[in-house]
């Protein structure tokens, strides 16, 4: 298989020959990971559960776990799951890339379509599933929402959203979402949304829509062809606990699970209990949001861009992205991401990714580095 370098790799690369400027600490806006201390009732709930060591994890999850993740799901979007139409996975990123093999495998010249600029999981489960690829190119133009023709969407055999989006942090409605729902049915393919950050969002009353939600509305409650994932890491401040899940259609599910039986990456007891307990609460959530709202106060103060509906990340317009990151690095210390890097086609050239994943202080101190440098 041959795997793209990861854009971590390639920034690397990029930079390697750069001296950056010592009177500066190190600040790397780079990668959507939070930066704050996991809730202490988390932490406490992992050590108390040790004892579950000793027993196997089974692959379909403590029935405790799925509960937590439907309460999740009808607290959230009120909607109401079966324990047959949710499978918790090991994280999302290990399904986002199996999934794929498994729902592709039978099919002859199998086309996987996907947002881009792109979580680079998604190009490695195409490439392991040899299927053949249709980018849905999300570009100022479009407002960055997905759409696809559909002379294009009868190819499809699977799909991948990403909304709330990374990297360009946009958002689809629920109605935009339904009318996918929709092409799903009429030409018979898989739609996933990949829906890990659903919950950073800035308006109580403008919150992200789920493609359940959706699905719902558009005429479908059974959920055929219709999936999402979702993951603790972004909600929870909790990466390390790798707890997500896939949920909807329980006929693809069912044979998803038996697949996952022998892929073998069930998550550890304590992990499970542990998740359990982070996905029914919902104040430590509501703590986080509070802070990057923060954060993104300061970013409209001091750089002017306008705070996004949902995610941590500014997708900033610049002239070429490649040399920003450069010079950024050599004269202020400050790693960010070239869009170029997370797309493919010329998708995310002229921008770069900017991760507000610090506390409100060094976020602060680091747009106003930001700042100087732009006006420079």
């Amino acid at each position: 298989m041959n795997f793209e370098k990861y854009p971590f790799e390639k920034l690397a690369e990029l930079l390697a020959d750069v001296v950056p400027n010592e009177e500066y600490a190190l600040s790397a806006l780079t990668i959507g990971e939070p930066k704050f201390e996991t809730p202490e009732f988390i932490q406490n709930t992992l050590k108390e559960s040790t004892s579950t060591l000793q027993k196997y994890p089974a692959s379909a999850g403590l029935p405790e776990l799925k509960k937590a993740m439907i309460n999740f799901v009808d607290t959230r979007f009120n909607v109401s799951l079966q324990m047959d139409q949710i499978i918790p996975t090991f994280g999302t990123r290990e399904a986002l890339f199996n999934f794929p093999q498994f729902a592709l495998f039978d099919k002859k010249d199998p086309t996987i379509a996907f947002t881009n600029p792109f979580y680079q999981i998604y190009e490695g489960a195409a490439i392991a599933s040899r299927a053949e690829v249709i980018y849905i190119n999300l570009t100022k133009e479009n407002n960055f929402k997905a759409v696809l023709s559909d002379e294009e969407l009868k190819k499809c055999d699977l799909v991948i959203l990403n909304f709330p989006n990374n990297p360009t942090s946009a958002e689809m409605t629920k109605d935009e979402l339904a009318v996918w729902v929709k092409k799903a049915l009429e030409f018979d393919f898989i739609l996933i949304n990949d829906e890990c950050y659903s919950e950073i969002y800035f308006d109580e009353n403008d919150k992200p829509a789920s493609l359940l939600e959706a699905s719902i509305d558009a005429g479908n409650p059974e959920f055929k062809n219709i999936l999402v994932m979702n993951s603790i890491s972004k909600r929870s401040s909790a990466p390390g606990l790798r707890s997500g899940f896939v949920a909807g259609d329980s006929k693809i599910l069912k044979d998803y699970m038996k697949y996952r039986t022998y892929v073998g990456c069930a998550s550890p007891v304590p992990l499970q209990v542990t998740a359990a307990a982070a996905w029914n609460d919902q104040e430590h959530v509501d703590y986080f949001r509070s802070v990057y709202k923060k954060n993104f106060q300061l970013a409209k103060e001091i750089l002017g861009v306008e705070t996004p509906q949902a995610t941590f990340y500014i997708w900033l317009e610049v002239e070429d992205e490649l040399e920003f990151t450069r010079e950024l690095y050599r004269q202020k210390h400050v790693k960010v991401l070239p869009g170029s890097f997370l797309g493919r086609d010329e998708q995310g050239k002229g921008y770069v990714r900017i991760a507000l994943v610090e506390n409100e202080e060094k976020t602060k101190e680091v747009l106003t580095r930001l700042k100087d440098f732009i006006d420079g």
